[in-house]
């Protein structure tokens, strides 16, 4: 084929579209700012082993993923944990995120994908409306077909011209700032192996886990606004009093992230470019994971590619890519999303009310890149939704909080049904308005 493909960012769907690129005969390189050999956080990820079948990798030896187990949900009180019980042949798995980086990349090395690490992308470059290329710390580099895999705060997404229709940013209530470390076990506590997520930790608006593996304990603090380790250090005090399995010495981790947590791109391709992963916002709103997502779009991407028998790689090309990751993926998660409003907009107390009159139950929280019964329970009628909250018929403000975020769910649904299946610049525009006002 001959045609060159330069992938920006060794994002986890990036790789995996290199490397079905590169199999098919494209000449494909990866720009990374990272060095060689330090991808990844040192951390454990979960999701469906049905993604890497999409990509064309088999699952690792199971000596190195265990099968994820179920959680247990509590709101700000603790009074009434819901548990999940998902079936066995349901589960994901978890695997080291810094291993799976190393089966991503040997699988696009050994398709003849090329590598170019501590390389800094600082912006695109453009041939009129098209993506011809990026600029980078080490030179400008041309190619037919730009990938952005540079992730949510990506320099190539960033800096295309409004013309292109493309996000730029994310905006408050979108991303969630993380913190995440093993702690050790005490000696004397055994292992409980369980998986406690806690809504409003310690009175913060956000999400806190803990979970008892037995070498450690995974602890996550997810918040919506900035904070300190100092802070942190307090609601994980707050957590040890209901989690004697977490230490007090880190033995891994201690980094502060951020990752996106809204609804997909409404424009993820332009003329040479086509985002995926976290730069297209590919994560699931609320527990925020995404590598599943990307991989079965880099499937898709690459088959989007393929048809494309004269290389022309434009919107017009590209867009199938997007229509098909929306009606297989993109369309739920935008659901989620509006889902997500509504925990930002309670408070401690009505959450507690939530949980105790058991309008929520464990299997609402059955979010993963497989399953999303969460969203499906408020894609109901108004009328459903008032038959549901019967229980808080005299709470009227948290029912109109409820109900209108059915009514968002309602529009966003809406919305992804009538995006346009064929690309035209001023249909695609105006759809994108509408979707977009959906989360405003």
């Amino acid at each position: 084929m001959g045609k060159k493909i330069i992938v920006a960012g060794a994002g986890h769907g990036g790789l995996a579209a290199a490397a079905l690129l590169a199999k098919a005969g494209f000449d494909v390189t990866v720009y990374e700012r990272s060095k060689e050999g330090t991808l990844g956080y040192d951390w454990t990820d979960i999701f469906a082993p049905s993604a890497l079948k999409a990509i064309g990798i088999e699952l690792p030896p199971s000596d190195q993923y265990t099968p994820d187990c179920d959680r247990t949900f509590y709101s700000f009180n603790q009074r009434i944990p819901l548990k999940q019980t998902i079936p066995d042949d349901k589960h994901e798995i978890k695997i080291e995120r810094k291993f799976l980086y190393s089966v991503l990349t040997e699988n696009a090395l050994k398709y003849g994908v090329k590598f170019s690490y501590d390389c800094n992308i600082t912006a695109p470059i453009l041939y009129g409306n098209r993506v011809a290329g990026i600029k980078t710390s080490k030179g400008d580099f041309y190619a037919d077909l730009i990938i952005d895999a540079a992730g949510m705060e990506s320099p190539v997404r960033k800096n295309l011209p409004d013309m292109c229709g493309i996000e730029h940013s994310v905006g408050p209530f979108e991303q969630f700032y993380v913190y995440r470390a093993f702690y050790n076990r005490p000696a004397e506590v055994e292992p409980t192996g369980d998986y406690n997520v806690y809504f409003y930790p310690n009175g913060h608006l956000g999400i806190a886990w803990v979970v008892s593996e037995a070498e450690y304990t995974d602890l996550l603090l997810g918040r919506f606004v900035p904070f300190t380790l100092d802070e942190a250090e307090t609601d994980i005090e707050f957590l040890r009093k209901s989690n004697p399995v977490l230490g007090d010495t880190v033995l891994r981790g201690g980094e502060f992230v951020r990752i996106p947590v809204r609804q997909p791109l409404s424009v993820m391709v332009c003329d040479g470019y086509a985002a995926i992963g976290d730069s297209a916002f590919m994560t699931i709103p609320i527990i925020g994971s995404g590598i599943a997502n990307s991989f079965k779009a880099a499937r898709m991407l690459a088959d989007t590619i393929l048809a494309d028998n004269e290389g022309a790689f434009s919107a017009d090309t590209l867009w199938n890519y997007q229509v098909r990751y929306y009606d297989e993926i993109g369309a739920g998660l935008a659901s989620v999303s509006c889902v997500k409003t509504l925990l930002t907009k309670l408070t401690p107390d009505e959450l507690d009310k939530i949980f105790e009159t058991g309008m929520i139950t464990a299997e609402d929280f059955t979010i993963n890149s497989d399953n999303s019964n969460i969203s499906t329970m408020l894609s109901m009628t108004p009328l459903e939704a008032k038959n549901r909250l019967h229980e808080l018929r005299k709470d009227g403000k948290l029912t109109k909080k409820f109900l209108s975020v059915v009514l968002r769910v309602g529009k966003a649904t809406a919305a992804t049904k009538i995006m346009p299946k064929k690309w035209n610049r001023s249909s695609v525009f105006e759809w994108s308005k509408k979707y977009k006002k959906a989360f405003e």
